[in-house]
């Protein structure tokens, strides 16, 4: 098994950090502060960029005609590519829901979650977001959603509940859509604490790159759900990851200083990076 050290890259820039996406239709890195409501980007030369889009901001990805998609408190919102951001579509009223992460899909949908604020069991739902904005439901009764992404032929979505303590792959097809749910991997720490799979990524070989929270680790799953790579980070909270760069092959991670006390982790809340050996997917669009 390999073991690797993430380098970080930036100072402790969010407060909750989430969601990193490399896409060149932006030309380069955007994440997410989630609790601020601001999205980030990266430029070549190290400096990041802020920009507030709303009370919430859980999700960006890239649409097919530019600009991005956002999942923002209670719906989504557009960007388009001059950065004109449009009022949200809101799929509920403002209270003890909020959307907390997505992707785009092979069939150039949204698929966008959500988290009670109190991350009440059983009081979220993963929702399916049409190009024309139409929206449905297609999990419902989960806790926090999180870290979907596609294999490469596309036929295999990977997912996690982050309470479960483990990693779901589901069936996909463009007629049946996310079906035939089931565990793929449950992730083990040598120190034998809790478990708490938060973002993932699919590699081109189709291995399944996960943040583990709480760990300060992300772990390298092989298609058939064997750990190959371990990555070491200096915060706890890692939250999601990417795979980018002009080769795909810098894996971004992104950290959280939520819920800690001042100087309890200095370096939470920085976006950390590392080399790897197989290069990532380029990210699916939305088409909408």
């Amino acid at each position: 098994m390999q073991r690797l050290s993430a380098e970080r890259i930036t100072d402790s820039v969010t407060y909750h950090g989430e969601g990193p996406c490399w896409s060149d239709r932006w030309g380069g890195l955007r994440w997410v502060d989630m609790l601020a409501g601001d999205v980030l980007s990266f430029g070549e030369d190290g400096e990041v960029l802020r920009r507030h889009v709303g009370d919430v901001v859980a999700c960006v990805r890239p649409r097919a005609t530019g600009g991005a998609v956002l999942a923002v408190e209670t719906g989504v919102a557009l960007e388009d590519p001059d950065g004109t951001v449009h009022p949200p579509e809101l799929f509920w009223q403002p209270g003890a829901v909020r959307m907390n992460e997505g992707g785009a899909g092979p069939d150039g949908c949204f698929y966008a979650g959500s988290m009670a604020y109190d991350q009440a069991e059983g009081a979220a739902t993963l929702y399916r977001v049409h190009p024309d904005l139409r929206w449905e439901p297609v999990l419902e009764g989960v806790t926090v959603s999180n870290g979907i992404a596609w294999s490469p032929d596309g036929t295999r979505a990977y997912y996690n509940d982050t309470p479960t303590g483990k990693v779901d792959v589901l069936d996909w097809s463009p007629e049946q859509g996310l079906h035939r749910r089931r565990t793929f991997v449950v992730p083990q720490l040598e120190e034998g604490q809790d478990v708490h799979p938060d973002g993932l990524t699919v590699d081109s070989a189709g291995a399944v790159w996960v943040a583990l929270h709480g760990a300060g680790q992300v772990h390298r799953y092989t298609a058939e759900g064997e750990l190959d790579v371990v990555v070491e980070v200096g915060a706890r909270q890692t939250t999601a990851c990417c795979l980018g760069g002009p080769d795909l092959r810098t894996l971004y991670i992104t950290t959280s200083r939520e819920n800690l006390e001042a100087g309890e982790d200095p370096a939470a809340g920085s976006l950390f990076s590392v080399r790897v050996d197989v290069p990532g997917l380029p990210v699916l669009p939305f088409t909408g």
